[in-house]
């Protein structure tokens, strides 16, 4: 039998705000256990929660952004549960209304196709705690930091039909939340994760199967091997004669697979009702548009004009608008060339990307800034250097901090486009090699690659490659 996966995730995205949803606590990423939780945090009898307008701010800068509804009246719900990093046995979050509602994002598969994944909600609620098992054999310790910081959870249609569609789905919503400066999306510190919801099907079938949640996947690289594992243990279950039973699983990335985690609880179990000391969250038009007014240019928005004004390819314009940082480097770069946008984009893409990944560098952080990339990009341009000789100037670039100029001229590397010392040279290379000239010359094509060898060793590698082909053509042809 043929079987079709379905798949949609959960993704939780803690809203960069300074302070938790419900009180005035740090929500600052790695200090001391327990310094960053008060009396509301901690889930003392007697106090009240009070909304962070910031994250209703956020929450609605991302509903506009995948062209979602905003309801002008949403409600808080208590969601009940009892584990040990929850410490008021209940968490605040959205339930019957949330605040964004009906949206979609449009992501670009590896075959260059588009699809279109429908986002249900998004909806605010509070973290909960963490418990810490490390260096405390037989038992746990609980920090309480997170409870309460700010998070979206993002949910989205069961519109994905591979661990690779979900994915790329992730990383469209990843990319836009760090555009919209609403989540530094930091996985590892837990910052944005999902839970992938996935099933499999008979090809052709409109039921959905039964389905298993995978929990806190914090990589897109989990995503998508806990995916694929997953779908093949449904498989294999239901071709064996089993049921695919409804639970939250974990992915245990040490042995490649998914494990039991709990049976999965449906809503009724957690007894959601509406928060009785939070009021309604009521927005309105004037400032759905004030927002609206302050939205940055969006990844699609940037790619699309980078395709337009710069003859890019959507393939390229989408690597270079994957962030913000990086659509700015490139651009600066442009600007600073004045010309040639397609051999920049090569270079962020290519040499750059590649140094900034063996040193594990953000673009922010790259020892070759747009300024002495674009210096570097310009003495290729107007043939001071060949691209070849470019390479090793951007290594000792990045090595050394000095500018493209300043090494090209302690190198000796500008490029020799006087026409008679390349002519001069060919002329040796010749009457050095008779054998091969006669060889060329009763149509042996291929040798023409050893005569531009040779005469590049001779130049030391500096004959303007343009020139030295044409001029080379017209000698060996006699």
């Amino acid at each position: 039998m043929e079987w079709e996966t379905v798949i949609g995730l959960e993704i939780h995205a803690q809203l960069a705000t300074r302070s938790k949803i419900f009180s005035g606590s740090a929500t600052a990423y790695g200090a001391e256990p327990n310094t960053q939780a008060n009396l509301v945090d901690l889930g003392y009898p007697g106090v009240l929660p009070v909304l962070n307008g910031e994250a209703v701010r956020m929450a609605v800068r991302f509903g506009l952004a995948i062209g979602a509804r905003i309801a002008p009246h949403s409600v808080f719900a208590r969601k009940n549960y009892f584990y040990p990093d929850l410490p008021k046995g209940y968490q605040i979050s959205q339930y019957e209304l949330p605040v964004v509602a009906q949206g979609s994002l449009d992501v670009v598969l590896d075959d260059g196709t588009r699809k279109r994944v429908g986002i249900t909600r998004a909806h605010l609620e509070e973290d909960a705690g963490k418990s810490l098992h490390e260096g405390m054999p037989g038992m746990s310790g609980i920090d309480l930091n997170r409870a309460g910081t700010p998070l979206i959870e993002i949910v989205s249609e069961p519109d994905m039909r591979s661990a690779k569609e979900a994915v790329a789905y992730m990383k469209k919503v990843h990319t836009l939340v760090r555009y919209l400066d609403i989540c530094d999306g930091n996985m590892q510190e837990g910052s944005f994760r999902c839970d992938a919801n996935v099933s499999v099907r008979p090809k052709g079938s409109d039921k959905f199967g039964t389905r298993a949640e995978i929990k806190n996947l914090n990589s897109f690289r989990f995503v998508e091997k806990a995916i694929n594992y997953e779908v093949e243990r449904q498989i294999e279950l239901l071709e064996s004669g089993g049921k695919v039973v409804q639970e939250t699983r974990l992915y245990d990335p040490d042995k490649g697979e998914t494990r039991s985690m709990r049976s999965k609880e449906e809503a009724n179990d957690y007894r959601y009702f509406p928060d009785p000391d939070l009021l309604p969250l009521v927005i309105d038009d004037a400032f759905v548009a004030t927002i609206k007014a302050s939205l940055p240019e969006l990844p699609d928005e940037k790619a699309a004009r980078f395709v337009r004004d710069y003859g890019l390819s959507e393939y390229d314009a989408g690597v270079l608008t994957a962030s913000r940082e990086l659509g700015a480097f490139y651009e600066d770069v442009v600007r600073r060339v004045g010309r040639d946008p397609k051999l920049c984009a090569n270079w962020v893409m290519g040499d750059l990307a590649a140094f900034l990944n063996k040193d594990n560098l953000e673009i922010n952080d790259s020892k070759v800034d747009a300024e002495a990339l674009a210096g570097l990009v310009t003495r290729i341009v107007d043939a001071t250097i060949s691209g070849k000789i470019a390479k090793d100037v951007f290594e000792a670039m990045w090595a050394s901090g000095e500018s493209a100029d300043a090494i090209i001229e302690q190198k000796g590397l500008r490029q020799i486009t006087d026409t008679g010392a390349i002519e001069q040279a060919i002329d040796e290379v010749m009457a050095k090699n008779p054998g091969q000239l006669a060889d060329y010359r009763s149509g042996k094509d291929k040798l023409f690659g050893f005569f531009v060898g040779q005469v590049m060793k001779a130049t030391g590698g500096k004959a303007n490659p343009a020139q030295l082909n044409d001029l080379l053509r017209k000698k060996l042809s006699g």
